[in-house]
């Protein structure tokens, strides 16, 4: 995983999605849909003001969000 201030949705080994923070050995939280993992996954990040990973079904990441001190204007 990247970066050590960040969390990520991940599928799980064998059913479901976990939340899980940069270097964490266990799963913050489990779903058993990748809905619900990325709502709670938005709250998490949001308050801990970290970087967001939503990875798809292959493990490879889908897109990303941003919840921490973000340069503005952004870089270009």
């Amino acid at each position: 995983m990247s970066k050590s201030n960040s969390h990520h949705v991940l599928p799980a080994h064998k059913s479901g999605w976990d939340v899980k923070r940069s270097g964490a050995q266990r799963a913050s939280a489990h779903f058993e849909t990748k809905a619900d993992a990325v709502k709670a996954a938005r709250v998490i990040s949001r308050n801990q003001k970290t970087e967001l990973f939503v990875h798809n079904i292959d493990g490879r990441i889908g897109y990303k969000d941003s919840h921490g001190n973000d340069p503005f204007p952004p870089k270009s």
